[in-house]
Parts: C-alpha cells; structure tokens; sequence
C-alpha cells in the first residue's frame, strides 16, 4: 500500500537527520487554493513515505491549514518538513487578510498571483541555506514563477496537475489546433480534435487555463512554463484512461507521472477527518460517523460543491427542495452558509426540520474522504472538481454532476461520457459566484430526477454503480504493491535521486 509506513530507515524527525537520511529532495509549490495544496501535501507524504525527503512550501495561512498533518507525519519518522514564507499582499496592493483566497475579490485575483510570483526570491534564498539542495521542484502548472527558481538552483522542474489527463489533453488540443476560430459566440459547440472519442465542448465550458479577461498575461506565462517543464506529475491513475494519459504526454513530448488517487495515503479514521480545513468544522467527524451508522448500505447521498464554488441562492433552494423530495437520506455540506440572506438561511433551518433525522446539514467543513468512503453512502452529488471526483472514483460512488466553471465541464464530461458513471443536471455555461444570475437553470424536479436516476436503481443505475465499483478496484489496485501508481511513484524517486556525496547546498 502507499499508506503512512513510517520511515524506511527508522530516522528521527529533527530537521537534519530527516534532510540528510533522504537521497532524493522533492520541494513542492502548490498553489494555496484547498483544491491544490491538499493532493499536493498528499503526494509529498507518499514520496516521503517511501524515503524521498519532501518540503512543501506554503504561506502561513495556509501552513496553519497543513501543519497538524506535516507534524504528525514527523512524528512517525517521515521525511517531511514544512517551508512557511511569509505573502507581501501590501506590496501588490492587498490587505494582509488576502493570504486567504477566499477574502479575494475576484477583480484582484491578478494582484494574488503577482503576490505569489514574489515568493521566487525568499524560496530560492530559503533552499540555498537549509541543506540538503533540492534535486527537484515540483511546482504547481500555475507558478511559472518557479521556472526561475529552478534555473537559478539547477535542478529540474516538474508540473503538479490535481486534475485529470482528460481535461489536459482537451484544453491542450482545443488551443494546439485553434479549434474555436470562426466561432459564432463562446456557446456554439466544438469537436475536440485529436481525439478517438468524439468529445464536444464550448468555449465558455472549456476557454483554456486562466483564459479570461485580465488574465491574458499570466495565462501565456503559464502556458510557456507548462511547455519548458521536465516532466509532469498527476494525481490520476492509469486504468482510468490510459488513451488520454498517452496522448498528452505525446502532445507535451514529456514524462507523465500518474501517482494517484493520492486520497489513498490516508488509511485511518483520524487522518482522513484531519485532511482539509478543519478548523472551519461545524461538526465532529464522529458526529457524521455516528449519523450514519444504522443507515442502509447505498442509501445516503453526499452533496457538496467544494472550497471555492459558490451557489447562487436560487439554486441552493432548488437543490435542498430536490433532495427533499427525492426520498433518499442526505448529509448536505454548505460552504459559508451565513453568507446568504436571512430569506435562504430562514430555508436552510425550515428544510432541517422537514427533514430531520433523514437529512443532515453540515454548515462549513466536512471529512469529505471519511464520509465518501462509508458503507452507508450511495452517490454524490458533486461540481465536479478533480479532488472530489476522484475521491468519488475512488469510493466507487456514481455521482450527479453539477458543474461550475473551469475544468469542472471537462471533469463532467470524463465522469458522464466516457465513463459512464454520472449524470448531468444540465448545465451548459459556467455558475462562477461572481456572475449574476437572475434565471432558474437547474430545478427542482431536475435535482430529483438525477438523485433518483443514480441511486433508485433500474438497468441504467446498476450499470453505472457496476461500472463505479469497477473503477474504484482499479484505483485501488494502482497503489498496490505491482500497481501503476506505485510503480510510477517509485520511478519517480529513482529519477530524481543523487548521491548523498553529491550534495550542495546550490
């Protein structure tokens, strides 16, 4: 397994024997959005698991976030270790608070990016003066930044993708052959080229990375870093798609390392409810535990739309009422809750009391991975970002897609077309939260007949929860002794090591 083992030589945790015990050095630059900087802690936890040394680099928001994790890694003898560089948000005109996405307003999420590209200096000289030198930087596809970085230090720079070889290869193939040129509008409809599988998106569904007004600067630097990179890392696996795995590697000319589902890592209960932002929990974990037990194996449906996404109003009433009369028992995650108005939040408590003891609400965080991996639960209701699909996968849940933006539609299209494990609600054009919205787009009657549809059975449902089931097998074979994944990982490793003698400190 690729679970927690402990260190392979036995070593203590002391920031020297750690560093020195391990040949290879992975320094890890995730992106501080949740969806980024978790499967990114959790590959640096599988690389140290199997003796390479890993520092991931966060700012201090977010280290709080990551710290009890990394700690208690340290604890049982990993090679882990926690790099916490402070973020100048008053140097690009931010207030101090801003080293937390979420109290980002949209219109100056540039200036986030340009706070974040002034770690370049403070790392380089941070990795300079704590020995062992890096033999790697493992950089998040978004920093283009770090390619400085790894010049300056001479060591090789690899791209971390926490989404699917899918959504890679159709954005690379969208933009490589100018598939939206001649397009009436960012609604009309696009053949993805190069695939077997025909494949049809949007330019609203799928515009490419950051490719939306303000952005065009970062997006190209983003882009060229993509291109001059050693290699890239995935959290994906290969049974899932093996054709896509192969096609954008082919694209980019490069080494794709397929590690994952990273989620694996975790094996206990009390790991798996510490991943995330725990300190924004309103509920114990053994407290949703508890709610589930005496529920029927399959019955329970997990409805939660991630970190960022937020719902515009109408749709969370459409949805509560949906789930209410779909009949099935539900644990409901609302992010930021007390952000609606009193008329959604006087909903939120009408609809606990209707449903109480069937449903639950779960207002702020969830252990997402302990709840999906629960007998009890039968489907998920999800905006289709990578971490929860793939957790998803990985629990063997078929899911009703909602998506929102980003590589949410691809990620959509991955789970309902060539899968076949999902189904759609509908939605065509992005949901973002800063897009005003005045029309219903997803109803009720919708919501229950998808939630139906997945977990009343029929033909169609037992062949998508067959079909699930099988995925989840794969998955977890993958990061089996003989498995891709592991054998991927410790390719990895083996890529990356040096010799302790050769050793500088850059």
């Amino acid at each position: 397994m690729m679970a927690c083992q402990g260190a392979p030589n036995g070593r203590g945790t002391d920031e020297d024997d750690i560093g020195m015990g391990a040949r290879a050095h992975f320094v890890f630059v995730p992106l501080m959005y949740q969806g980024h900087v978790i499967p990114a802690v959790d590959t640096a936890l599988l690389l140290a698991t199997h003796g390479a040394l890993a520092s991931v680099v966060a700012t201090p928001y977010n280290a709080a976030r990551i710290r009890p994790t990394v700690d208690s890694a340290r604890q049982s003898g990993l090679p882990i270790r926690l790099i916490e560089l402070p973020l100048d948000c008053a140097a690009v005109g931010l207030p101090d608070e801003a080293d937390d996405v979420d109290r980002i307003p949209m219109d100056r999420m540039t200036n986030y990016f340009r706070a974040l590209a002034l770690l370049a200096g403070p790392l380089e000289r941070h990795l300079r003066a704590h020995p062992p030198r890096p033999t790697c930087i493992v950089s998040d596809f978004c920093h283009a930044w770090t390619v400085g970085v790894a010049a300056s230090l001479g060591v090789p720079r690899l791209s971390f993708f926490s989404m699917c070889a899918f959504c890679l290869l159709c954005q690379h193939n969208v933009e490589r052959y100018n598939a939206y040129d001649g397009v009436a509008d960012d609604n009309e409809p696009v053949v993805v080229p190069g695939l077997e599988k025909r494949v049809v998106v949007t330019r609203a569904q799928a515009p490419g990375f950051l490719r939306t007004p303000g952005f065009e600067e970062l997006a190209d630097e983003i882009e060229r870093a993509r291109a001059d990179a050693d290699g890239v890392v995935m959290n994906s696996f290969l049974e899932m798609e093996p054709e896509y795995v192969a096609g954008y590697s082919e694209a980019r000319n490069m080494k794709v390392w397929t590690i994952g589902p990273v989620s694996l890592y975790h094996q206990h209960e009390a790991t798996l409810a510490a991943r995330g932002n725990t300190a924004a929990a309103t509920v114990d974990a053994d407290d949703c535990l508890r709610w589930l037990q005496g529920k029927e194996a399959n019955t329970v449906l997990y409805v939660s739309f991630g970190s960022i996404v937020h719902t515009d109003p109408k749709h969370v009433v459409e949805l509560g009422l949906g789930l209410e009369a779909s009949g099935h028992p539900f644990i409901w995650v609302l992010k930021n809750a007390d952000q609606y108005g009193e008329a959604v939040r006087e909903f939120f408590r009408d609809l606990e009391e209707r449903v109480a003891g069937r449903g639950m609400l779960i207002r702020g965080w969830a252990p997402q991975v302990l709840i999906l991996s629960h007998p009890a639960v039968g489907g998920f209701v999800t905006h289709c970002g990578w971490n929860s699909t793939l957790e998803a996968i990985t629990a063997g849940l078929p899911m009703v897609t909602w998506p929102h933006f980003s590589d949410q539609f691809l990620n959509e299209k991955l789970v309902v077309d060539v899968l076949g494990i999902g189904v759609s609600v509908g939605v065509k054009n992005p949901l973002a939260w800063w897009a005003e919205k005045t029309e219903i787009v997803v109803d009720r009657q919708v919501v229950e007949a998808a939630v139906r549809s997945i977990m009343d059975g029929g033909e169609e449902g037992e062949e998508r929860r067959r079909k699930a089931l099988a995925l989840s097998g794969k998955a977890r074979a993958a990061v089996q002794e003989g498995g891709s994944s592991l054998a991927n990982l410790l390719d990895l490793i083996k890529r990356f090591e040096v010799d302790a003698g050769d050793r500088t400190t850059g």
